[in-house]
């Protein structure tokens, strides 16, 4: 017994628990940690692959690099998966026009069969979030309640309380989200894009993120009192009672004034 207690006060004690402490976390981390397999396209053949990459080294090398490494004109594109090649090809902000404060959407200069092909080629060079499935963004299966609620707890400050958009800082922007596509809202949620954060599955669930999509589905319609006042939510609606509900306060008081001289 007296051995034993001697052996658990000798000075090399701490760092034999601390590496028995780090083999323990990294057994756990490789027996749960998702494996790279899963973040490819499952549909993606060795033919999809070959024909993304042929597709990047014509399209995409010059400005990240032939290997998709990243050059000083763009980033490396390895381990950001399929989801952020679908998203940002497939909006047109990718091929970049020119350099500036935001890369804008424009017309696709792709077909999807080719974007798939761009994407497929993107996620075999390393793990990174996949293209999300018909369900995950079906607007129908979501809650636009909690969509609304979540929404103006992690959203409203840029894009607005109702999505329709707003200025950021040095020329930036929050893009108007009533045209954009469910894939494309839940993609941009899922690896962030630009001046977005990223809501990984951590931070905002596959459920919530389609509850998100299901509200923003519901704005930019026809207003249900017939004027819009710009359909950008509070402010407007703020000022509105604030100018024409005031202004009609004061005429009354001027008319009354007048006719009780």
């Amino acid at each position: 017994m007296k051995a034993l207690a001697a052996r658990r006060h000798d000075r090399r004690a701490p760092i034999v628990l601390l590496l028995l402490a780090l083999l323990l976390t990294g057994g756990l981390y490789a027996a749960f940690a998702p494996s790279a397999s899963a973040a490819a396209p499952t549909s993606a053949s060795a033919d999809d692959i070959a024909k993304g990459k042929q597709l990047f080294q014509a399209n995409c090398s010059t400005c990240h690099g032939p290997s998709a490494a990243g050059t000083a004109s763009g980033p490396s594109l390895i381990g950001v998966g399929a989801a952020a090649v679908d998203f940002q090809v497939g909006t047109g902000r990718m091929p970049a026009v020119m350099d500036g404060p935001q890369v804008e959407a424009k017309p696709v200069q792709f077909s999807q069969e080719q974007i798939n092909q761009l994407a497929a080629y993107v996620a075999s060079l390393g793990p990174g979030p996949a293209i999300p499935t018909a369900e995950e963004v079906d607007p129908a299966k979501g809650d636009p309640a909690t969509g609304m609620a979540l929404f103006r707890t992690n959203c409203a400050m840029c894009h607005n309380a109702v999505g329709a958009g707003g200025a950021l800082s040095r020329g930036k922007f929050a893009p108007n989200l009533w045209e954009t596509s469910p894939t494309h809202l839940f993609e941009a949620m899922l690896t962030g894009p630009q001046s977005m954060p990223v809501f990984n599955n951590a931070n905002l669930t596959p459920d919530e993120k389609r509850d998100i999509i299901a509200f923003i589905n519901e704005q930019g319609g026809a207003a249900p009192g017939g004027l819009d006042l710009g359909a950008i939510g509070p402010v407007s609606e703020g000022l509105w009672a604030w100018v024409v509900g005031l202004g009609l306060l004061i005429g009354a008081a001027v008319w009354i004034g007048a006719k009780s001289s």
